[in-house]
């Protein structure tokens, strides 16, 4: 990494002015050491890399061994196929790590689908977490996530809260489309359960934060309504 650095700079600032306040701030290469570097051939690995990389750009374009655009799993199934590379067979990590590295991805089936979509229009309670995701206590502190998973008969969307010092999903809610109300139903599953637990005080629980993410489908701008039945610290923040 340091040697690409010194590459991509030294047109600019030059080899020894580069090294000089590398070693200054910690880093420490000589201009010897890196034109040493420079000079030496690429390792036995770095070379096997390349042949094999070079196997996997060929799978998606040879009709002989590949038809599209392939992920890894399939790639690495059709340079099995073929005896491997000079001989040698080629592991699913080493086809994962170098198709990664290249930025070679297969084509994926299906509809893919946001969860999150910050609207900057609308107004925001101030942020009380501030990225602190600790609580001393449980009830103190709840996240919500939005998520999606795949089944047999379509996708299904679920909202979950979580309470942060136990790690524990207290809400969920899943249906078959990604209605507003959706994570607004988890929250009040949550507090229907620690009520039931007997964890609130005449169906409240005070100091309790809740945060989530500014997605469009939370809904939670209009959420101020539910602030009487338990939440006192209301929080929706940006997304990110």
């Amino acid at each position: 990494m340091v040697v690409a650095f010194v590459d991509e700079h030294r047109e600019r600032f030059g080899v020894e002015p580069i090294c000089r306040v590398l070693t200054a701030h910690g880093v420490t290469i000589a201009p010897n050491s890196y034109y040493g570097h420079k000079k030496r051939p690429p390792s036995a690995r770095l070379q096997r890399d390349a042949r094999v990389l070079a196997q996997i750009v060929r799978v998606p374009t040879d009709p002989a061994i590949g038809r599209g655009p392939y992920g890894v799993r399939k790639v690495h199934a059709a340079l099995a196929r073929e005896g491997g590379v000079d001989g040698q067979s080629v592991s699913r990590r080493q086809v994962e790590r170098l198709m990664r590295r290249a930025g070679i991805q297969g084509a994926r089936r299906g509809k893919r689908f946001v969860t999150t979509r910050p609207d900057a229009t609308a107004s925001r309670p101030p942020d009380l977490v501030r990225r602190d995701f600790t609580a001393a206590a449980p009830n103190r502190l709840w996240v919500v996530d939005y998520t999606y998973v795949p089944t047999w008969s379509g996708m299904a969307f679920t909202a979950f809260v979580t309470d942060v010092f136990s790690r524990r999903i207290v809400g969920w809610r899943t249906a078959a489309s990604m209605p507003t109300s959706l994570p607004l139903d988890a929250l009040e599953m949550a507090l229907w359960t620690r009520h039931r637990q007997g964890h609130s005080k005449h169906g409240r629980l005070d100091g309790l934060i809740h945060h989530s993410d500014a997605g469009s489908q939370g809904g939670f701008q209009w959420s101020s309504q539910h602030l009487d039945q338990g939440v006192c610290g209301w929080e929706d923040h940006r997304a990110g």
